[in-house]
Parts: C-alpha cells; structure tokens; sequence
C-alpha cells in the first residue's frame, strides 16, 4: 500500500527547504517569492481589491513571506498597509531584500511599531495578515509582540496567518494562557503541521489550507515520516473493484453483536451501514427485544437470537463469519461484560470493537489484555479516556493512543474532527474528510457498521480504517450539502454512501 500525504515536523520542513535550494537550484529569496506568489493567489481568489488589507511582519523569514504579499497584492491593486513589529538588527537577509524590493515600489508602505502607542486602528471589515514569526517560534510570545498579538485578537476582523498561526507550537503543546493569533484562515506552505490536527487548537488554526510551492519531490519521496494526513486521491487507490461473476459468497460474512433494551436504534443503524457498505452477508447478533425490530427493518440481514430478552449475554461462536463488530447499543450489564470478555477471549477473526464493548473493557481494566492483535477500536475522545487514562493535553493524548496502539498491536481510530488512526507499527494517519453536523449520536455506530462491512470483504485492518473513516466523514460531507450541518442525522450519513462510494470510483 503506498502511503498518503507525509506530516514532517518543523525541522523536516526546514530541511526539505534547504534540500530543494540546494539540489533545484533555486535561490532561497526566489523560493519565499513562490511562497507569497501562492499566498497572493489564493487571497485574490477570495477577496476583491475593496477589501482593505493590513499586514504584520516580524523581522524573519514569515516576515519576510509577508513584505513580498504586501508587494504583489500593491502591484494587483489592493490597498495595503505594513507594519514592522520592532527593530531590525537581527532582520534575516531574505526579510531585508524583501523590505528593499518593497519601498522600491512605494517608498511609504512600512511603518514601524516600536511602542503599543504606534498599534494601528484595526476597523471593521479589514483583512488582518499576520506574518509575525512563522515556525521558529522555540519560545511564548512576550512583551510587545504578545500585546500585539492581543491587539489583532481583540479586533475582531478577518485574521489570516501565513504558514501557521504566531505564538502557536508546531510540533507540541502550546500553553493557552500565552499569546497566539487566533486566525480565520492559516495558509500552510507545502505541508499540514501536526498541530492543526488536534481540537486544542482549532479556535487559533481556523480553517487551514495547503499551498504547493514546489518543494523538492525527491527529499518528500525520501525523507522518513510516521505521521500522514489521508487524502481522495489516496483513498481511491484503497478501493477494491467488485469483479463481474461476483456472488454474495465474494464479499463476505459479517456478524454484529449489537443492541439492548432501548438502544436498539445503535444496532439498526450499524446494520444499515453494512449492509450499504457492500458485506455479501450479514447476520445481526441481539437480544430477544430486537428481533422484531431487526426483522422488520432490516429483511436483507439474517437475526441471531440471544437467550437474553433484554440484553446479551451469550458465549458467541464466531468461527462461522468472515470479521465481527461488536459493541453499538449493547448496554453494560454484567452478563454482557462476561459475553464480550468471551468473545474477545475467543475470537480469531478480524474484529471492530466500539462503544460498550469498550466500556466493559474499560470497567475491568486487565480486560485490556484480551484485546485481539490487530482488533480495530473505535472511541470517542471519553471513551479513550476511560480505556486508558487522562492525559493534559491533546499532544500528550497523542502520544499515549499511538503506545496503546502499540503495546496492545491494535489499530486505533480516535474519533473527532480529524480522526487519527494509529497502527501496532507506531503509524498515525489524520482524517481530512467529515464536518461538524457529523457530532450527532449514531454517527459511531455508522462507522462501526462501515468498518466491519469492510473487513467482511477482505480488506486488511490498516486499509479498512482508512477507507472505512474516510467514507464515513465524505457521506457527512456529501449530506451536509443538501441538509447543512444542523439537521443532519446520523441515519443521513447512510443515505449519502452510496453517493461517498461512487464518487471515489468515479475515475
């Protein structure tokens, strides 16, 4: 399997910078042109020459970025204005030749900010550039930049970073209480950096996007990463193509253990995510209070009836099924912690686990050992937290799914806005599909029933919970256009996958 695109960290990026400079040739002032070409592009591409626009730099090379798109927005016909954060002593070259090439052009574009009392007014409907520090930050904003950075925050206007937000950590936890621009827009140079990812940050990120600018394919072919964002492009190349004297045998034999009194719409909806997911059988494991309502909802599933009237209690033999999912509206009744203890004991086929079966794992801590290698766990952010303890912040939480992931050899999928899937080998792989009218109750359960369908269909684990997740946020993505993100059910993700599912096969 080829991998998606890389994440690098700060000193990769500043690396493969070096390496493209080196090896294109190409000068490093030439390479910031391309930096700010794209970022001009796309600022044209979403506001009009009567928006107003003041730009912030600092004294180094994300400085330096922003005195060259003060330049080409001038030469477009923008209106701009630039302020310098401070002295220059310390001014890189890059920055300098910019500042030179700008007052070239208009000999009155630059204004120094020295003291709070050289701050300029910030009226409504400016656009706010800030072009501050960049990726070298090794340290909290203070003193004058941290009022300034206070002073953009309070403005309440349009805020756009260049390459990543000032006063904001790439590549670990950034301290809340210091100084950081809390940006609209982020306009990342080539790359994602690992703290866009993580919820901490989204209030300072806003909405990220990735310009190209033409760094060194060779050293991002080379360059070692265990960390990657998913793309469609990538996915596409996941899906498996049905071959034409297919039959229901070719797709495998799925079994869910789902459902109990009064949670049976969990079971309905992982049942209706299978099914829709291709598996060419699929038998639904529930207690007594289902069957009917399996039955009549669902007459393309086969019912296994559990002796339990309410819930499930059952040693389940699951010798007879291609992969198994179990956990969706399940419940945590004594009988059934000792009937998931069983199967998980027991099972030797491709397994997903969600919901209460991981809250009956987490209730016997020890029951963590009696995971199966390479079983799929799906958690929400609490249920990650019960299975494996609290962590102080979303770097640290990180850091303790990829060692979970690796001491127990699961794949685990941890689930929000940006999904992050981390395997036995150490690997952690950033969802880029899905949207917040996904944040509904059921949405899990829809996951639960993609992925078992898929492993049904023999699809490997790492592929499954990639593909699997992807599909599950591009339905989202697809109902959101027809229903937006209010209304949007959990049951709407179903209805739109079909539609996820032939658009990766478009082409």
């Amino acid at each position: 399997m080829s991998h998606p695109a890389k994440i690098f960290s700060v000193e990769q990026i500043r690396r493969a910078d070096q390496y493209t400079i080196l090896h294109e040739p190409v000068l490093s002032i030439d390479l910031m042109e391309r930096a700010a070409a794209a970022s001009c592009k796309w600022i044209r591409d979403h506001y009009t020459v009567q928006h107003p626009f003041i730009i912030f730099c600092g004294t180094g090379n994300n400085g330096g970025d922003g005195l060259a798109i003060a330049r080409l927005l001038l030469t477009a016909g923008y209106r701009v204005a630039v302020h310098v954060l401070g002295a220059e002593a310390n001014a890189t070259q890059d920055f300098l030749i910019n500042k030179k090439r700008l007052l070239e052009q208009d000999d009155s574009a630059i204004k120094h900010l020295l003291t709070a009392n050289d701050f300029p007014l910030l009226p409504p409907g400016s656009i706010l550039i800030d072009a501050l520090l960049g990726t070298g930050l090794s340290r909290a904003a203070e003193g004058l930049l941290a009022e300034l950075i206070r002073s953009i925050n309070a403005a309440g206007t349009t805020v756009i970073a260049i390459d990543i937000p000032s006063g904001l950590l790439a590549d670990q936890h950034s301290n809340p209480t210091t100084a950081i621009i809390r940006a609209t827009y982020t306009l990342s140079f080539q790359f994602p950096k690992r703290a866009f990812f993580f919820p901490e940050n989204g209030g300072y990120v806003g909405e990220w996007k990735i310009l190209d600018i033409s760094l060194s394919p060779a050293f991002i072919e080379q360059e070692p990463s265990s960390t990657f964002f998913i793309t469609e492009d990538f996915i596409k190349t996941l899906l498996h193509k049905r071959p034409k004297f297919s039959h229901k045998g070719s797709f495998g034999h799925a079994l869910l253990v789902s459902g109990s009194y009064g949670k049976m719409g969990a079971a309905i909806l992982a049942t209706d995510a299978c099914l829709r997911s291709g598996a060419g059988l699929l038998t639904v494991h529930t207690p007594v209070c289902g069957y009917e309502i399996l039955q009549t909802t669902h007459p393309e599933a086969m019912a296994a009836v559990d002796s339990g009237e309410q819930h499930v209690r059952d040693e389940i033999q699951t010798d007879a099924f291609h992969a198994i999912g179990i956990g969706p509206g399940l419940g945590t009744h004594p009988d059934t912690q000792s009937a998931v203890r069983y199967l998980l004991a027991n099972c030797t086929k491709p397994v997903v686990i969600d919901a209460d079966a991981l809250n009956s794992i987490s209730l016997q801590k020890e029951e963590a050992k009696t995971i199966p290698a390479h079983a799929i766990l799906t958690p929400h952010l609490k249920e990650f937290a019960r299975l494996a303890g609290q962590t102080a912040n979303d770097f640290s939480r990180h850091e303790q799914q990829l060692a979970f992931s690796q001491k127990y050899q699961v794949y685990l999928v941890l689930k929000g806005a940006h999904t992050c899937i981390t395997t036995p080998e150490g690997e952690a792989y950033f969802n880029t599909s899905g949207n917040p009218g996904m944040a509904k109750g059921g949405s899990g359960d829809v996951l639960t029933g993609i992925l078992t369908s898929l492993l049904a269909q023999g699809y490997p684990q790492k592929e499954t919970c990639l593909l699997g997740v992807f599909l599950h946020g591009l339905a989202g993505d697809l109902a959101k256009q027809y229903l937006g993100e209010t209304s949007m059910l959990a049951g709407d993700l179903i209805r739109y996958l079909p539609q996820a599912f032939i658009s990766l096969q478009e082409n």
